[in-house]
């Protein structure tokens, strides 16, 4: 939990890698970290939005806080 105490954050007891959260824009949706499902890989997604981590729309930041698109490419 951080400053609202309405998002949570969870972590792996025995390695403690973040493995999900409860969203502090809607408390009744969660974040997956999508590398702890088994048979899921981050570079499988071609795309994936970067948030900047500062500007939360319940603060009245920017609505959509992006501060880009990462793209990945495999090497062929």
């Amino acid at each position: 939990q951080f400053n609202t105490l309405v998002a949570k954050h969870y972590f792996c007891s025995t390695c403690g890698i973040y493995t999900h959260h409860r969203r502090r824009s809607d408390p009744n949706e969660f974040g997956v970290n999508l590398a702890c499902l088994e048979g899921q890989s981050p570079f499988d997604l071609a795309e994936i939005i970067v948030h900047n981590g500062k500007q939360h729309p319940s603060d009245g930041g920017a609505p959509d806080g992006v501060a880009g698109i990462l793209r990945y490419e495999a090497n062929t």
